[in-house]
């Protein structure tokens, strides 16, 4: 009674930095906060007041950026708290414009080695500024605009493996930096089982990021033929082995296969780092990760997990991304279970069965797949094929090892199958899918943009009603009236939340069409690309 009593308090007089002792109303001695938990950035909810009032989860209200000049573009940018799964607001989301150091000098030239170019110690490095941007600021006061190469802001101290160089790059003593490359960042995070893993990646993933593309910094300039001679390995005249029967040009390494691996491998670090970090911080849940990426003239889209990006071109929906669920990973959860049975601990079969098998159907026939097949066999069945399904359930029910809904993304490394010690982790996968969409070859208008949104959006929201919704709210905001139009993505995103939050109604949460309407957290991006795109040309001009 007391500890109740003392936990009512504590929730009330507490501010959010003394979460570390409290989660889901109960109090426990537990390790600290790596990162405090806030709302993103960019909405500039300063306050734990202000927090609080946008996890209202009865009026659910729509929160919006105050000032929309801290998204690139004025983005639009609209979130919802859920109507009550968890006490917090589990998406987060972040936007950073970054810039990439290039050692031009430095650059290899095919079949000759680097030459390095000595300046003297007196000159230094002034790094340029993007145009139609504003000026990198520290992200401790702004935020939302960050130069990439500032520290993350954190209440921990940093990890030294993920450290970039400072915002004033210091003096150079064996080489010139005559290049940078511009980018620009979104990230939509969905949490789940607690919001620690989201916030984490909000925090971080970015600057891994950064340090995976400055890493290949000095390739992305390099012209195509360069790059084939490094995929070579060796000099052009160098003879193929002997039997060899395809070309070692397959190896097909460009600019795109550089910052798509980039990106696959950051993610792959930021699982490592949450589970490095969960053992020296409190770190609940895990999340999973949509990141959008603008460089060169295109978008780079790396999802892993069940949130989602589409292009909408009027009414016309592009999916960027595809959605990673139990449903639709079957057979790689199923393949894995195969060749590792001991990760299924004898309390779970990776065969498929038709319908699931119980007692009375022993030594009777029902239709089942393995693992590797396609179609389908028939067997009798055993005790052996009593056992729970790794993936259980149709659909949006269906979960692995009966547990968890989704597949990909970062955290839960210690989730273990209900009421078992089976770990969950070694079928979720940190892996993301990228795709690419090339702007500078596309005739885009204002109308073009790409919406990101959490699953919360998706679950009762088509593509093409997602356009629909996004095509009726632009068309709002006359181009004639400036002062109303630039609010027009601001809008769009507001207006999508709205169409899947619905109203509440004899105590259901339904849509205008009198749908019920999802009761999860809500985070969407209205981004627009033809923004981008001239502000990509208008820096290729100040470059020449």
């Amino acid at each position: 009674m007391f500890n109740r009593v003392k936990n009512a308090l504590y929730n009330v007089v507490g501010s959010l930095d003394s979460y570390p002792a409290i989660k889901d109303g109960e109090y426990s001695d537990r390790p600290p906060l790596k990162f405090r938990y806030v709302r993103p950035s960019f909405l500039q909810l300063t306050t734990d007041d202000e927090v609080q009032v946008s996890a209202d989860h009865v009026i659910r209200p729509i929160i919006v950026p105050r000032d929309i000049t801290k998204l690139p573009w004025n983005s639009g940018y609209a979130e919802a708290i859920n109507a009550g799964k968890s006490a917090r607001n589990e998406d987060q989301a972040a936007t950073k414009r970054g810039i990439l150091y290039t050692l031009g000098s430095m650059s290899p030239k095919p079949g000759n080695p680097k030459e390095v170019k000595e300046v003297p110690k007196t000159e230094e490095v002034i790094p340029q500024a993007l145009p139609n941007g504003p000026e990198p600021v520290d992200p401790v006061t702004e935020g939302d605009t960050v130069d990439p190469v500032s520290p993350v802001n954190s209440n921990a101290p940093e990890d030294p493996k993920f450290t970039t160089p400072p915002s004033t790059p210091e003096r150079v003593h064996k080489a010139v930096l005559d290049h940078t490359i511009p980018f620009i960042y979104f990230a939509l995070f969905d949490g789940h089982a607690g919001s620690g893993v989201a916030v984490a990646a909000s925090n971080t993933l970015h600057k891994i990021v950064q340090e995976k593309l400055q890493e290949v910094a000095d390739l992305l300039i390099l012209p195509q033929e360069h790059l084939d001679v490094l995929a070579r390995g060796c000099n052009e005249r160098t003879p193929q082995p002997a039997g060899f029967q395809g070309s070692l040009s397959d190896r097909n390494v460009t600019r795109d296969s550089l910052i798509a691996g980039a990106l696959e491998s950051a993610f792959w670090d930021m699982d490592r780092l949450i589970a490095q970090d969960k053992k020296r911080y409190t770190m609940t849940g895990g999340c999973t990760a949509l990141v959008a990426l603008f460089m060169f003239g295109k978008l780079y889209l790396a999802n892993a997990g069940d949130s989602r990006a589409v292009i909408c071109r009027g009414l016309k929906p592009h999916p960027m991304s595809g959605d990673f669920t139990p449903e639709s990973e079957r057979n790689r959860i199923r393949k894995l279970g195969q060749l590792r049975p001991d990760l299924l601990g004898g309390e779970f079969t990776y065969l498929e069965f038709a319908r699931r098998p119980v007692r009375r159907d022993l030594g009777e026939k029902i239709l089942h797949r393995d693992a590797y097949m396609s179609g389908w066999a028939y067997k009798s069945i055993t005790l052996e094929d009593l056992k729970f399904p790794l993936v259980y359930g149709e659909g949006k029910r269906s979960r692995v090892l009966a547990t968890i809904g989704v597949t990909r993304g970062f955290g839960d490394h210690d989730l273990k199958a209900i009421n078992t010690d089976i770990e969950i982790k070694p079928f979720l996968s940190p892996e993301p899918e990228v795709r690419i969409f090339n702007l500078v070859e596309e005739d885009l208008t204002d109308a073009d943009v790409l919406v990101m949104g959490t699953d919360g959006l998706w679950d009762v929201t088509t593509n093409e009603r997602a356009a629909e919704v996004v095509q009726k709210s632009l068309d709002h905001f006359p181009a004639n009236d400036a002062q109303r139009y630039k609010y027009r993505y601001t809008s769009a995103a507001q207006d999508l939340v709205m169409h899947a939050r619905g109203k509440l109604r004899e105590r259901n949460w339904r849509t205008a069409d009198n749908k019920l309407a999802t009761i999860d957290d809500i985070s969407v991006f209205v981004i627009p690309l033809r923004s981008y795109k001239e502000e990509y040309e208008q820096f290729e001009k100040s470059m020449q």
